[in-house]
């Protein structure tokens, strides 16, 4: 009879302890939380191991949820680095909008404003924000770099369109194509990625700064190209100096 009281006494302990732990209240985050969470160890896996080693598998167990949460935020592993490109083009947007909003400005000054801004930015990034930054750099995240220049020049074309536009409009502009020139000078901007990646691959210090002022070389020859579209004299839109450049990408290597 003790035996049959224990074992009956213990069923009702564990039963309590059931009920007990079914009643416990489940962490309920909202979504646009939880949706940032995955997008955060998405990237941290892209950077560590580089976008094309990483599997939507991977993805779903470093998260630690279901195939069916993942998919109700995302369609695809596609999808979600859209989603992180289009994270990017915002932050940017928003480190940079009050210049390019700025009614003090002329067309001409809130342009060399933007552009120098955003170098500003990068010189002054976090070591942690540089990490990523340079990450992109790297060959297997090329597809995670392109979404992004892709993401941001989708943001940035309407805004840098309306100010050359009004530049036109205020006679100090001449083009009849201000989206293609806006167009233009993102595009020539995008193609400094083979200049960074030579530099960052350079085996020898002279193969470094050689590599440096093939860089700053290319940044002056754009900027003189959308000067040129843009009736300006040449030397009228910003470009950062060698010394900036070499300041970035000691940051970027470091």
């Amino acid at each position: 009879m003790l035996k049959v009281g224990l074992a009956s006494e213990a069923a009702l302990h564990k039963k309590a302890l059931a009920s007990f732990t079914i009643r416990m209240p489940r962490v309920i985050k909202h979504p646009d939380q939880r949706r940032s969470e995955i997008l955060n160890q998405a990237l941290t896996l892209f950077l560590s191991r580089g976008y094309d080693h990483v599997s939507l598998n991977d993805i779903i167990a470093n998260a630690g949820i279901s195939k069916g949460v993942f998919y109700h935020y995302f369609l695809s592993k596609e999808a979600l680095l859209a989603a992180l490109a289009d994270q990017f083009a915002h932050q940017a947007l928003a480190d940079l909008e009050h210049v390019l909003n700025d009614p003090a400005l002329n067309p001409l000054q809130r342009l060399n404003a933007f552009l120098a801004k955003g170098t500003r930015i990068k010189t002054e990034l976090a070591p942690a924000a540089w990490a990523v930054f340079g990450a992109l750099f790297r060959p297997e995240n090329l597809g995670l770099y392109q979404r992004v220049v892709t993401a941001s020049e989708q943001l940035f074309r309407p805004i840098l369109t309306d100010i050359i536009t009004q530049g036109v409009k205020e006679h100090l502009f001449e083009t009849a194509d201000p989206e293609g020139v806006a167009d233009l000078l993102q595009q020539l901007a995008s193609t400094t990625y083979s200049f960074v990646t030579r530099i960052i691959g350079a085996e020898t210090e002279q193969e470094k700064q050689d590599a440096l002022k093939a860089f700053h070389r290319r940044l002056r020859l754009n900027g003189v190209a959308i000067d040129r579209l843009l009736g300006l004299d040449d030397g009228s839109l910003y470009v950062p100096s060698l010394a900036v450049v070499k300041k970035l990408m000691a940051k970027l290597m470091a």
